[in-house]
């Protein structure tokens, strides 16, 4: 299989979380790939998330679902450990959909509402951090 290239940042799609042309940071020093939750609650063995953030405009959902989900822990560039909650989406990376894991966290402050991480990418695509929005300019040819 050949594997893509992408650049160090891109737009993509959540279908699932009802999530478009949503920037990401492709970030090859994390593990896992995270996602930006404003709102979470767990109640009755399921996880209800509100994906939302003033500061990216497309960044927005309604109350969204999950009857299946799990808890990890995520440690951070600086060593600290915070166990967060983990769910599984799919992603559309030129114009193919994927499986993926994302652990959700507040990314509020940061310029960017999903990280990439090494496990997503692994097997599939390439990193050139010379170029940006490969998928998402796929999209407009």
């Amino acid at each position: 299989m050949t594997k893509k290239v992408l650049g160090r940042v891109d737009k993509v799609d959540f279908p699932e979380l009802k999530l478009n042309t949503i920037d990401v940071k492709i970030d090859t020093g994390a593990y896992t790939s995270a996602i930006h939750c404003s709102k979470i609650r767990e109640e009755h063995n399921k996880l209800y998330c509100i994906f939302d953030s003033q500061g990216h405009p497309n960044f927005k959902s309604e109350e969204i679902v999950f009857d299946t989900y799990t808890y990890t822990d995520v440690k951070s560039s600086n060593g600290h450990r915070e166990n967060r909650y983990k769910i599984k989406t799919k992603v559309k990376f030129f114009g193919k959909t994927y499986k993926i894991n994302l652990t959700l966290s507040t990314r509020d402050d940061m310029r960017f509402p999903v990280l990439i991480g090494r496990q997503f990418l692994s097997k599939k695509f390439i990193v050139d951090v010379d170029i940006e929005n490969q998928s998402f300019n796929s999209k407009i040819v």
